[in-house]
């Protein structure tokens, strides 16, 4: 039976802002960003989960041991967020799903129920959703099969497919009731 949306987790970054890759981030109660967003999308609906990873790409896949997900290697990670995204909707590709779900791994407010969200829009092949915050587009973006390959053509440095996305006509979905979704770049952010 083939997946009908597999989740891609964006963890490339080398978190230059916050010091440290973002992935190996941990939360108040001890768990890893990059574990944490992988169970969001799990417990959000996605049937298999890939995670793009880069910079601490060996230390992150330790943390990852003991979780069916598939490691999506990204050589070119410090040319920006595109190569990621190039990557992940590749694997995505290479798999029978219909659509696959986009998610970044610095949004650690974002839970389950944003993910259920974007995908209560309806999961296909034309899919093209994402979640909004304040009116604001954001992650996690729900992309349909037919929309891989020109999502993979659009991104492009630091703003991924955000560009196709909007000529596209891509659904925003509010999630403020539910989370910020605003990622988490210093340190010292909450």
């Amino acid at each position: 039976m083939k997946p009908a949306v597999v989740g891609v987790l964006l963890a490339a970054g080398g978190g230059r802002r916050m010091g440290r890759p973002k992935a190996l981030v941990t939360d108040a109660s001890g768990v890893a960003w990059v574990v944490r967003s992988v169970d969001v999308l799990r417990n959000g609906g996605c049937a298999e989960v890939a995670v793009v990873l880069g910079a601490a790409s060996d230390e992150a896949a330790l943390l990852l041991a003991n979780h069916d997900v598939t490691i999506v290697p990204s050589p070119e990670w410090s040319t920006g967020m595109g190569a990621s995204v190039r990557r992940g909707l590749t694997w995505a590709r290479s798999t029978r799903a219909e659509a696959a779900l986009v998610h970044l791994v610095d949004l650690p407010d974002v839970g389950a129920d944003v993910v259920r969200r974007v995908l209560a829009t309806g999961i296909g092949p034309d899919a093209l959703a994402r979640a909004s915050y304040g009116a604001q587009a954001g992650h996690p973006v729900l992309i349909g099969r037919s929309h891989f390959a020109p999502a993979v053509a659009a991104a492009v440095g630091d703003r991924g497919a955000g560009p196709y996305l909007r000529q596209a006509g891509c659904l925003l979905v509010p999630c403020d009731d539910l989370a910020h979704g605003n990622d988490q770049d210093y340190a010292t952010d909450p």
